[in-house]
């Protein structure tokens, strides 16, 4: 932190978690210790790779303000991770009731003989944050997880093969579990078309036969009965003689 007269500002170094293609951000805090209102201007040794914002403002009397600083997108990294850009932090008193509005170059002119409070501050790069390693389930503090896991918490590769191979086989065994079910289905419904066909050729065949048994059983009956006629008939003419 800072500690000027003005403004105390913090931090002093701007780090920036380093990531190729990505807009990073970074805050800082103006922190006014007087009672007056106390105007400041941002300036940077590399304006097009830099975006601040506000740039310039009015902290008020005995409050805080924060900055925001953005570095734009790099296509490239330094090849020893150092950043040799810098900025510089004015600060001067202004009228009670200053606004934004009111801020002119003319303010920071020390050789118009305003004092001009002056702060530099550095950019660091550092690594981005890694996630957390995953804790496997059933694992408690002081005693060793389950499974094979290497010293820097992360599984080994015989671990990840035999579980992606697991995983092969038991999708694999659901496959044919579900054809298998699909043909049962369509066996036990050829089955059950089979079995009707079978009852309805039962049925023809027991309606032939007994078609067949009236036919063997009606030519006695209508030889009986014609005998009976020509019976009938010659005792009638013997009657007549």
């Amino acid at each position: 932190m800072s500690t000027g007269e003005l403004l105390s500002i913090e931090p002093l170094e701007l780090k920036f978690p380093f990531e190729l293609k990505k807009q990073i951000s970074c805050s800082l805090q103006l922190s006014n210790k007087t009672d007056s209102y106390v105007a400041f201007k941002v300036k940077t040794t590399n304006p097009k790779k830099y975006c601040v914002r506000p740039n310039t403002g009015i902290v008020l009397p005995r409050s805080t303000c924060d900055v925001i600083v953005t570095m734009q997108a790099q296509k490239e990294a330094p090849s020893d991770m150092q950043c040799k850009d810098k900025f510089l932090l004015q600060s001067v008193k202004t009228n009670d009731g200053a606004a934004a509005k009111d801020i002119s170059a003319e303010m920071f002119n020390k050789e118009a003989g305003h004092v001009v409070e002056e702060c530099k501050l550095k950019v660091v790069y550092v690594a981005p944050p890694q996630p957390p390693s995953p804790v496997p389930e059933g694992s408690e503090e002081g005693s060793s997880p389950r499974g094979s896991v290497s010293e820097n918490g992360n599984a080994s590769s015989a671990d990840f093969t035999m579980g992606t191979r697991a995983f092969t086989e038991r999708a694999e065994l659901q496959d044919k579990s579900t054809e298998g079910k699909a043909l049962i289905s369509k066996l036990t419904e050829e089955k059950n078309n089979a079995i009707q066909q079978s009852n309805k050729l039962r049925q023809e065949l027991e309606l032939l036969r007994r078609e067949g048994n009236k036919s063997r059983g009606g030519v006695p009956f209508m030889f009986v009965v014609i005998i009976g006629l020509l019976g009938i008939i010659m005792g009638y003419l013997m009657k007549k003689t």
